[in-house]
Parts: structure tokens; sequence; C-alpha cells
């Protein structure tokens, strides 16, 4: 191959990464206005606003660096390119340049320590639960992951399955485990804060305080068996005096409050179906163990071949809505979804 076929070759290759940089650019670009997993969801509570801030401020160096990188790559390609030079022949030679070389070697020094910096005087406002006070009282749940689903247990013995209730503008502090005979499970509502494992037999804290009333989407964020994708869950914020009426309700008459129904589509729908016609599970309508009290009561505390004892350590409240909404909506008329 000639010296100006080699030059040739070397334009054409030098032309197609150009190209190739700007059609990334211009993607990333796209990704970014529309959403596309370069931004974080907007932050709903204080804790997930540090995270956020965070976040971007780390981005920040992120991508100075990569331009600083980029850019000089190719200025170095076009201002030492080969200009029809053969290959036996040397290029110019560059020297050592000190001051440079102190540059590099101390500015990367500063942006890590910059960072660490920034970190830890966001984590306190991350990690910690703000004091409560008389004037401002913390909402106490108990958050407990379980295959499949997330259970909620407030103090005064309402239970919620899979979408926690909260009041907005007030501090919750979650206490998040597992049961010791499940696995590892995570929580992660991104609005309202970072990850935390739901350990067995261990409790971990977190907390948000919700800025304003609305629905944030979370899911468990540990892989954790096979239905690990169906494990979502969501908290619904709402005003303080409906969030108080929904509480006391829920405590003062779980069936009628909707408990049972939860309980199914949360715990049971997602392998025997909506209507119980069955999935991953075996049909429920039509069979004769809905109707057997001790029977079913039996295989949701134990579990059986392949189901997870799903029930075991439920408040009896839990159990009786159960099975009241499986033997008035699933038992007799097959329509689990109505």
């Amino acid at each position: 191959m000639t010296n100006l076929e080699c030059h040739s070759v070397r334009t054409r290759a030098l032309a197609l990464t150009g190209l190739l940089a700007l059609l990334a650019l211009v993607a990333a670009g796209t990704a970014a206005a529309a959403g596309g997993g370069f931004q974080p969801v907007t932050p709903q509570s204080p804790n997930a606003s540090r995270i956020t801030s965070t976040y971007w401020f780390v981005f920040g160096f992120a991508v100075a660096i990569f331009l600083l990188v980029e850019i000089a790559l190719v200025v170095f390609i076009i201002r030492y390119r080969s200009r029809g030079r053969g290959r036996e022949v040397e290029g110019a030679q560059v020297h050592g340049h000190a001051r440079l070389e102190l540059l590099w070697t101390a500015v990367p020094v500063l942006i890590l320590v910059a960072i660490a910096v920034f970190t830890f005087y966001k984590l306190p406002g991350i990690k910690n639960v703000p004091k409560a006070s008389a004037a401002d009282p913390q909402l106490e749940v108990k958050v407990l992951g379980r295959q499949f689903y997330w259970e909620f247990l407030y103090p005064n013995g309402a239970v919620a399955v899979d979408t926690m209730r909260a009041p907005r503008g007030r501090v919750v502090k979650l206490d998040v485990t597992s049961p010791r005979f499940d696995v590892i499970h995570s929580w992660w509502v991104p609005a309202l804060g970072g990850k935390i494992d739901a350990i067995p037999g261990n409790t971990n804290h977190t907390w948000f305080d919700a800025d304003e009333a609305g629905t944030f989407h979370g899911r468990c964020a540990e892989f954790c068996g096979m239905f690990h994708a169906a494990m979502t869950s969501q908290v619904q914020a709402l005003p303080p005096a409906q969030f108080d009426t929904w509480v006391k309700q829920r405590a003062a008459n779980p069936t009628g409050s909707g408990l049972g129904r939860e309980t199914f589509q949360g715990v049971c729908a997602k392998c025997h179906g909506m209507q119980g016609q069955g999935g991953v599970g075996p049909a429920l309508t039509g069979n004769p163990l809905i109707t057997q009290r001790a029977g079913i009561t039996r295989l949701l505390e134990n579990g059986g071949v392949t189901m997870p004892p799903v029930g075991r350590g439920w408040p009896r409240s839990q159990l009786n809505a159960l099975l009241t909404y499986l033997s008035t909506n699933i038992a007799k008329t097959g329509s689990g979804g109505r």
C-alpha cells in the first residue's frame, strides 16, 4: 500500500470516527431531553433532593473530564497525524513537561477531594432520621419485604400491602426488615430517597417527608427470586386529614376497608391470577381448599412445594380479611378482579 493510499484510509477512518462520535452525542442529547435514564426522577423529599444534588455534582465532573479527554484526543490525532509521512519515518518527538505532568496529577486528586467533601456534607441529611418534636411528630411504619410483596404495619395496628399511605408534609420513619425465613429485599422509591436493604432478622432505618400529595412508585432493588419483577410498591402521600381517616378505618375495620382485596391482589394474584384463574400457581376458582379455613390458613402459614409461606406471621385481622375476600369473591363467583 502506497503512502497516498495509507493517508486516504486514515482520513476515511478519522471521518467515520468523527461521524460516529457526533451521532453518539446527538443520541445522548435526545435521551437526556426525554429523561431517558441520564437524570433521576424529580425528588419529592429532602433526603431525595440531597441524593439528586450529589448526583448532578458528580455528573458535572464526569462530563467535564469526558469532554476534556475527548477534545484533547481529537486535537492530538489531528495535530500529530502522519501527513503522508512513511511508516518507517518517526514523527516529531514530544518531550516531557514537568508542570503539565504535575497539573494532571494534582487536578484529579483535588476533584476526588471535592467529591468526597460534598458527599460527606450531604450524607447526614440523607441517612439520619430527623429528630421528632411535640410540634412535629413522626409517623413510624414497619416495612416488611417478603416474597413477593411489601407489607406495611402501622402503630395503631393498620396493615397495608404494596401500597403505603403516608401524610404529606410529615416525617415518616421506616423500619425496614424481612422475616428470618425470607430472603434479602431492597426498598427503593426513587422520588422519596435512596435504596435500603430489607435483611432477614435485621432492621435498617430510613425516612422521607413528602413535599406534596401524590403517588410515588418504587420496586424491590435486590433480586429476590423468580417473581422479583412483580415486587413493585407505591407510596401515596395524602393530605394529613385524609390519611388520619384512612389509618383509623383500616385499623378499626380491616375487612370493610379493603385489606382483603389488597392482600389478594398483592400476595396471591401475582401467581394465581387476578381472577384466581391460575397462572404460575394453580387456579383458585373452584378449588375446594378455598372454602376450608383451616387448610388455607395452614397453606398460607407453611407454604407448599414451590409456594413460600406468604402468610406466616400475619396479624389475625389480615388473615381474616383475606379469607373473607376469598370466600366471597373467588370461591363463589370467581371474580377476583371486581
